[in-house]
C-alpha cells in the first residue's frame, strides 16, 4: 500500500507512535509519505520506502496565524494526487482530521480513505473547552476508520461525543528488538558510580506529568535506598522541577537530561521508573520502560492499568500519592530478586501484547477494511 501519514512532528507520544509505524509498515514493503510542519523528531533517516513532504504556510500580512490546517490539507491533497496514495492515516483529531477531510473534498470523485487515530488530548481537550467538540465530532464522525490507543480513550469518546460510530481500539506498541535490558556499563558507572540504584522519568514536563511528584517521592526513596535520578524530557514545569530538587538538597544525585532522540540507552541501565501522571491515555514511555524490564510505578489513571498489571508487572497508585509511590519503590528497590523477577514478567507481558510484530498486520488488516468499504459505498453511489 502507498500510505499517507500525517503527525505533529514532536517528541510526545501521537508523534512518537505514529513515527514508529511509518517505520514499521516500511519495513513490511509499504510506501510510506509523511506529510507535516517539519521532520518528524524520530524520522531520523529517510529509507527507499520513507518519504518526506514540508507543509510550507505563507506569510501573509492578513493573516494573523498562518493558516496550517488549510496548508496541510492542501498539501494532502497534492501528496495523494503526485504519489497515488490508497490512504491518509492522521495521528490526532485536531487539525489533521479535518485538514485530511478537506482534502478528501478536494479531490472527489477520487476515492481518498481516511484513517483517525486518537491519542489522547485531543480528545480530554474538549473537556476543558467545550467550543472543540463540534468540530472534533465532525471530524471523528467523517473520518471513514478511526481508532484508539486504549479501551479507556475509546469509551471516553463515545462518552464526551455521544459517537456512536464504531472505533477500533489498536494499542500503542514498541519495537521489542529496540528495547532490551543490554545496558551500557561505563554509561551506568557515570550516573551511579557506586552502585547506587537508578530511577528514571520520561515525558514531556508538562503539569499533568506531575513531575514535582517525581522529585518528592525521590527524596523519600532516596533516604532508605542509595540512588540517583534520571529526568529525561522537557517542558513547561522542568524549571519548577530543578527548583525542588536543588531546595531538597538533591542536586548531586538527580540529573536533568532533557530531550533525547532515543531513550532505550538510558532505560537500559535503569531499575525502576516513577509515573505519577494526572492521566495519561494509553502511558507509551511505561511500555518502553517494559519492554526494557524496567518496573513502572504509576498512577491508577487513565489507559494505564490497561498496560500495568498491579503487584504483577509494576505498581498502581492513587494519584498524587507520593507517600505510596515511595513505598512501594522503597520496598521494591530493596528486594533484588523481586525486582529482576518483576522487571523480566514486565518484558513477558510487553512482547506478549504490544510488540510492533503483533500491532502493525492489526492496523494493515484495518487498512484493507477501510479501503474496501470506501470502494463499495462509492459503488453504491454510482
Amino acid at each position: 500500500m502507498r500510505i499517507g501519514i500525517t503527525c505533529y512532528p514532536t517528541y510526545g507520544g501521537s508523534g512518537v507512535v505514529a513515527t514508529e509505524m511509518g517505520k514499521e509498515l516500511a519495513n513490511r514493503g509499504h510506501e510510506i509519505h509523511f506529510i507535516s510542519s517539519a521532520m518528524p523528531i524520530k524520522l531520523s533517516n529517510l529509507g527507499e520506502r520513507i518519504h518526506f513532504h514540508e507543509v510550507e504556510m505563507m506569510d501573509y500580512p492578513v493573516f494573523e496565524h498562518a493558516p496550517y490546517a488549510l496548508a496541510l490539507a492542501t498539501k494532502m491533497a497534492d501528496v495523494t494526487v503526485r504519489y497515488n496514495l490508497d490512504l491518509l492515516h492522521v495521528h490526532y483529531a485536531i487539525p489533521h482530521s479535518v485538514s485530511a477531510y478537506l482534502a478528501k473534498q478536494m479531490l472527489a470523485p477520487r476515492k481518498l480513505p481516511i484513517v483517525t487515530t486518537l491519542h489522547g488530548t485531543d480528545i480530554t481537550l474538549v473537556g476543558n473547552d467545550r467550543s472543540y467538540l463540534p468540530i472534533t465530532r465532525f471530524s471523528i464522525e467523517k473520518s471513514d476508520g478511526v481508532t484508539a490507543v486504549s479501551a479507556f480513550l475509546r469509551d471516553l469518546t463515545y462518552q464526551e461525543f455521544e459517537i456512536r460510530r464504531p472505533i477500533e481500539m489498536i494499542p500503542n506498541f514498541v519495537n521489542c528488538d529496540s528495547f532490551q535490558r543490554s545496558p551500557n556499563e561505563e554509561l551506568r558507572a557515570h550516573f551511579a558510580p557506586k552502585g547506587e540504584k537508578i530511577l528514571i522519568h520520561i515525558s514531556n514536563f508538562r503539569p499533568v506529568k506531575r513531575v514535582t511528584d517525581v522529585i518528592e517521592s525521590f527524596e523519600q526513596i532516596s533516604r532508605q535506598v542509595p540512588s540517583v535520578l534520571l529526568m529525561v524530557g522537557d517542558g513547561p514545569d522542568r524549571g519548577n522541577a530543578e527548583w525542588l530538587a536543588r531546595r531538597k538538597n538533591l542536586d548531586s544525585r538527580v540529573f536533568f537530561l532533557g530531550k533525547r532522540e532515543s531513550v532505550s540507552d538510558v532505560l537500559a541501565i535503569s531499575d525502576l521508573m516513577l509515573f505519577p501522571s494526572e492521566n495519561e491515555s494509553f502511558g507509551l514511555v511505561a511500555l518502553e520502560a517494559m519492554a526494557t524490564e524496567v518496573p513502572v510505578i504509576a498512577s491508577k489513571v487513565g489507559g494505564l492499568p490497561e498496560v500495568i498489571a498491579d503487584g504483577e508487572d509494576g505498581f498502581l497508585v492513587e494519584p498524587h500519592d507520593v507517600n505510596a509511590m515511595s513505598e512501594r519503590a522503597i520496598s521494591l528497590l530493596s528486594q533484588e530478586d523481586k525486582l529482576r523477577a518483576m522487571g523480566a514478567t514486565a518484558r513477558k507481558n510487553a512482547r506478549k501484547k504490544y510488540c510492533a510484530n503483533k500491532i502493525i498486520p492489526r492496523y494493515e488488516k484495518y487498512y484493507e477494511t477501510v479501503i474496501h468499504q470506501v470502494q463499495n459505498i462509492d459503488s453504491e453511489i454510482v
